[in-house]
C-alpha cells in the first residue's frame, strides 16, 4: 500500500518538480543527465523509464519507434527538448543507440513470438528438415529407422514422434535445439551424454523445449533488458536470443549435476530453482550473460 501511494506521488509530483530543479541546476533535461552520467544496460534502461513517464507524447512515442524512424525520432526528441546539437555534440548518437536498443528488444519479442506461435507440421517440408537436421546433428553415427520411430527418445523426446512434444513452444523449441547442435555441437554431444547418466539423467530434447519456455518468458517479462542492452550495441535480434538460450542450456546442465536431484521426478522444484537463479542475476544493470566454452 505504502509503495503504491508513494509511486503515484513521485510519478505524478515529485518527479516533476526533481526534474526541474535538476535542469536549472544543470541547464540540461533528464535525458541529457541519463546520456552524460550513465553507461550501457543502465543508461538504456534509464533512457527507456524516462521517456515512458514522460507527459510529453512525442517523448512516450520514441518507445515505440520503429527501427527505420529511430533517426528522425531523435531529431523530434531534440526539438521537443530544445537541445543544441552544436553545445551537446554527443547526445544525438546516445540517444539513437539507446532507441535502437529498444525498438530492437520489442521487436524481437515480436518475432520469438511469431515463431513460438507457428505449430510443427509434419506435412511442412521444412519442419521435417529441421528435425532430420537435429537428429543428425546429435546422432551422426546412427540413421534413423523411420520417422516415427522409437529411437527419439534416444535424444530425449518422449513418444515415437515428436511433434507432440512441440505443442507448448511450437517451432521454437525445435529452431533452438537445432540451433545449439549446430553452433555448439562439441557441446551439445557432452550434454547429451550427460542426460544419458543412470542416476542424474533427464530427457534431452524434453528440457531444452523447456528451457525455450524459460528464455521465452524472460524476453517476455522484460528480464532480458540488461542482458541485451550491455551485450548488444545495436538491436538485439534473434540470433542473440538463440545464444542466450544455448546459455540457458549449458548452465542448467551444470547446475542439475551440481544439486545432484533425487530423481527426475523433482525437475519442476530443480527447475524453479534454477529461473530463479538466473532471474536474480538479470536483475544486475551490468549483467552479460554469455556461454564461455
Amino acid at each position: 500500500m505504502f509503495v503504491s501511494v508513494w509511486q503515484y506521488l513521485y510519478r505524478h509530483f515529485f518527479r516533476f518538480w526533481m526534474k526541474w530543479i535538476f535542469r536549472v541546476i544543470t541547464r540540461k533535461c533528464e535525458l541529457q543527465r541519463i546520456c552524460e552520467g550513465f553507461v550501457g544496460g543502465e543508461r538504456t534502461y534509464k533512457i527507456e523509464n524516462a521517456l515512458a513517464l514522460s507527459k510529453n507524447q512525442v517523448l512516450r512515442n520514441a518507445t515505440f519507434v520503429n527501427h527505420s524512424e529511430v533517426e528522425e525520432c531523435v531529431e523530434d526528441i531534440m526539438k521537443e527538448k530544445n537541445i543544441n546539437p552544436k553545445k551537446d555534440r554527443r547526445f544525438k548518437i546516445r540517444m539513437k543507440a539507446c532507441l535502437l536498443q529498444i525498438s530492437g528488444y520489442k521487436q524481437l519479442y515480436l518475432d520469438v513470438e511469431n515463431v513460438r506461435k507457428s505449430p510443427y507440421d509434419s506435412n511442412n517440408q521444412h519442419h521435417e528438415e529441421l528435425l532430420m537436421k537435429l537428429w543428425s546433428l546429435l546422432m551422426p553415427n546412427e540413421k534413423l529407422k523411420a520417422r516415427i520411430t522409437k529411437q527419439w527418445s534416444d535424444i530425449g523426446f518422449q513418444g515415437d514422434d515428436p511433434k507432440t512434444d512441440f505443442r507448448g513452444m511450437g517451432l521454437l523449441g525445435l529452431v533452438n535445439l537445432v540451433y545449439f547442435s549446430e553452433n555448439y555441437t562439441s557441446e551439445a554431444h557432452r550434454i547429451l551424454s550427460h542426460s544419458n547418466h543412470p542416476i542424474l539423467g533427464y530427457s534431452y530434447a524434453i528440457v531444452g523445449i523447456n528451457l525455450t519456455e524459460m528464455a521465452y518468458s524472460l524476453l517476455k517479462n522484460n528480464a532480458l533488458k540488461f542482458h541485451f542492452y550491455n551485450s548488444v550495441p545495436g538491436s538485439p535480434a534473434m540470433e542473440h536470443f538463440h545464444q542466450f538460450y544455448c546459455y540457458l542450456f549449458c548452465e542448467f546442465d551444470k547446475f542439475w549435476f551440481e544439486e545432484e536431484p533425487e530423481s527426475i521426478m523433482y525437475f519442476n522444484q530443480y527447475r524453479e530453482k534454477f529461473h530463479e537463479k538466473i532471474k536474480r542475476l538479470l536483475l544486475d544493470y551490468r549483467v552479460v550473460l554469455t556461454l564461455k566454452i
